[in-house]
């Protein structure tokens, strides 16, 4: 069972040193785009929900 570990773990190591990285320069601008995104997702989402709510307040009465 400990073999099975030890190449498991092995193999892992192998194929994380296939994986292309990211620089941090890549990385920041995609966080700087989740943010931006996720901001102008919120205004969106927000201003909508406000405006059917009037909406709806309108047809209640």
């Amino acid at each position: 069972m400990l073999t099975k570990t030890k190449k498991f773990f092995s193999e892992v190591i192998v194929e994380l040193k296939k994986v292309s990285w990211s620089t941090k320069q890549e990385l920041v601008d995609a966080v700087w785009i989740v943010i931006i995104s996720s901001f102008f997702l919120g205004i969106f989402i927000g201003s909508t929900d406000f405006v059917l709510s009037k909406l709806l307040g309108l047809l209640i009465r």
